[in-house]
């Protein structure tokens, strides 16, 4: 298996300040032990909701955001209405460019589609990885530096529910997959 060359955070103790994991999950976990070693530690115990976060967390801001957007366009319907399809298609765009103009795209899309979608969450994390995430006309509010990551954990697991209701978790692994693929260098593209 490749090594994990997009992580910067080699050791899981400084990203693992900046969640919560599940309370049965933090017997499983060592904060001096590489971030991929507790990602698989966690899925291999089953807890692929922390493992998602704990990734979403690692994985440099564009990548994490194209993980919510792999898993967001897996979740679409031929039912998913235009606002979210735009979200999706706005987070791809600032994965693509990250520009002010973009994220700012994402922003209004996000908060018109309410943080009920993978899509919406996908937008969401776009909008809040640089910027301000004050409303225009009020004082500038930079968005705290991991804000970004709970909505990617948001969207990759929202994703997984609307994919698979009666089973998520099934989903929840291959999204895990993907986002290794992603802190390999891959695209996060899996066949």
């Amino acid at each position: 298996m490749s090594e994990w060359v997009r992580i910067n955070e080699i050791v899981a103790a400084p990203l693992l300040s900046q969640f919560e994991v599940s309370e049965d999950a933090e017997s499983l976990l060592s904060p001096n032990a590489t971030t991929r070693a507790n990602v698989e530690a966690l899925a291999d115990a089953g807890f692929y909701f922390d493992a998602i976060k704990l990734l979403a967390h690692a994985l440099p801001k564009r990548e994490a955001v194209w993980w919510a957007c792999l898993a967001s366009r897996q979740a679409q319907t031929p039912d998913t209405d235009q606002h979210n399809i735009d979200a999706l298609v706005a987070a791809e765009a600032w994965a693509h460019k990250p520009t002010e103009e973009n994220r700012q795209r994402c922003k209004a899309l996000g908060q018109l589609t309410k943080s009920k979608t993978p899509a919406s969450w996908a937008a969401t994390a776009a909008s809040w990885c640089a910027g301000s995430i004050a409303n225009p006309g009020e004082p500038e509010v930079a968005p705290p530096a991991y804000l970004y990551a709970h909505a990617v954990a948001g969207s990759v697991t929202l994703a997984a529910s609307f994919i698979n209701p009666d089973n998520p978790n099934e989903h929840m692994k291959y999204s895990l997959l993907q986002g290794a693929n992603l802190a390999s260098g891959g695209n996060g593209i899996i066949n």
